[in-house]
């Protein structure tokens, strides 16, 4: 006598209904999605990225590889660019579908037949799932149509699903198009065979480039958002604060599901599950590291808790962090009357904008170099915001004095008072070049720069006392050049 556990007549007698509902077996005429929520690709042929051979796909008695971009009729390629083709007959196609990696290009046969045929095994059992392609007609002018069946075998030929794409038409410019067909597998998960078969001849036409097949499978709807926010948040590292609510919503279609919420901190390239966040809800606390941060619900049903490739996900929940821009105001400057000052700030970070703080004696503080001319010390802050209102902020001084003031003597004796001949107040704005002589016109002390620091020492040698001369040019012209003497006494 054979025992049937109630409980999985019931998921399977569920799961049949859910099918029913959303798709049919005979070959139809429109492709199909599926109207539920996906899971993960468990088959996901891209054909790879960068140089590439032969493929297992093609049955060998019917195409044959070439590493020519522009095929002859019965052979194939994997590239990633084809132009050129036949006196420009065939589409300048520039990248595949995702514009990431290679694509497979085929020139149909003159008799048609199968193009690609493989074998997928360790599908979840009695699964829905979408199987789907992305087909690009690279016929650029009049000619054959491609018309390609998809086949959803098992092994000894049984057909599960099939689809038929139609005449794929011929259009001003090279178009990915995805196509799609759903399908159930067995109940004891057999393999699955999957057959593309071109149903024109070739010759005048009937070309295609063929990219990013998938198995994904299928499910009731599983919807998850971020209470009282968008699906998408925004925020600055600076916010260690604000916590976030998800939550999630399952189709009545689950009879015992199971939850898991994910993260994905490489854009969805690979998820781990978050540790305890196994109901409808979980609280996200807040993380300061810049990143972007998705995340996800997973169901699965109860009997399959073991199987990952079973899983089925909700629509993405992301919560960008990010990095605050940076300001920096420059150096504290001096303001010599009559002679104005111009900041030297530099900001960067993401499509940022940035003012002055205060407004005042300012010719522009919506610029990162704007002249000031204050009649008194002055704090000015420069302000940076992102577009996502992160903002920065870096402040510098602006001395103001009347005139410049040149020490005619100094005391370079070692007492710590008086060691150094100094001008206070020299901007580098002024762009001084400052010279000093001995009494035989012999050269020992020169910069250009607004830090004057003479130690009365020439070679680490303390000169003797007496007169000395200093000139000082302004390079950008901005005062009349000075010329005096200087006293050091011993």
């Amino acid at each position: 006598m054979l025992f049937v556990n109630q409980k999985t007549v019931h998921f399977f007698f569920l799961r049949f209904l859910f099918v029913l509902g959303i798709f049919s077996f005979p070959c139809i005429a429109q492709s199909q999605v599926c109207t539920g929520s996906l899971g993960d690709p468990v088959v996901n042929i891209t054909f790879g990225q960068g140089a590439s051979g032969p493929t297992s796909y093609p049955p060998p008695s019917g195409y044959t590889y070439t590493s020519s971009t522009c095929p002859n009729d019965g052979y194939y390629t994997i590239t990633n660019a084809t132009s050129g083709c036949f006196g420009n007959n065939w589409h300048t196609v520039t990248s595949d579908h995702t514009g990431k990696g290679n694509f497979m290009l085929i020139n149909a046969s003159y008799e048609p037949g199968d193009f690609f045929v493989t074998t997928v095994s360790d599908l979840c059992p009695n699964t829905t799932y979408e199987f789907s392609s992305w087909i690009l007609n690279v016929l650029a002018v009049a000619g054959i149509k491609p018309d390609i069946i998809f086949y959803i075998e098992k092994p000894d030929g049984t057909v599960l699903a099939s689809f038929d794409t139609g005449p794929i038409n011929i259009s001003s410019s090279p178009e990915w198009e995805k196509y799609g067909v759903l399908f159930t597998t067995p109940s004891d998960n057999a393999t699955i065979v999957l057959r593309m078969r071109n149903n024109s001849p070739g010759g005048n036409g009937n070309d295609l480039a063929l990219d990013d097949i998938a198995f994904r499978p299928c499910g009731a709807k599983v919807t998850a958002d971020i209470q009282g926010n968008a699906d998408t948040v925004d925020i600055c590292e600076t916010d260690t604060s604000t916590q976030f609510a998800f939550s999630g919503d399952v189709s009545s279609e689950y009879q015992s599901p199971l939850y898991q919420w994910q993260i994905s901190t490489n854009e969805g390239n690979s998820w781990q599950d978050i540790s305890g966040a196994t109901s409808t809800s979980y609280l996200r606390l807040p993380v300061s590291a810049p990143g972007s941060y998705w995340y996800r619900l997973t169901v699965v049903e109860d009997i399959f808790e073991n199987i990952p490739s079973c899983r089925i996900a909700s629509n993405l929940l992301i919560i960008n962090v990010h990095s605050l821009p940076v300001a920096d105001a420059g150096p504290d400057r001096v303001f010599i009357e009559g002679y104005p000052v111009t900041l030297s700030g530099t900001a960067s970070g993401e499509n940022i904008s940035y003012n002055w703080i205060p407004d005042l004696y300012i010719n522009n503080d919506s610029t990162l170099n704007p002249v000031v001319t204050p009649p008194v010390d002055m704090i000015y802050t420069l302000q940076v915001k992102s577009g996502f209102t992160c903002v920065t902020k870096d402040s510098m001084k602006v001395r103001s004095v009347k005139g410049l003031f040149v020490p005619n003597a100094f005391t370079p004796n070692g007492d710590g008072k008086n060691d150094h001949w100094r001008i206070p107040y020299l901007d580098e704005g002024l762009e001084a070049d400052l010279k000093i002589f001995n009494r035989w016109g012999q050269l020992i002390y020169h910069v250009i720069t607004a830090n004057v620091s003479w130690d009365g020492k020439v070679n680490n040698i303390p000169q003797p006392a007496g007169t000395y001369i200093y000139t000082i040019n302004f390079n950008n012209n901005s005062m009349l050049p000075l010329k005096g003497t200087i006293t050091l006494i011993r």
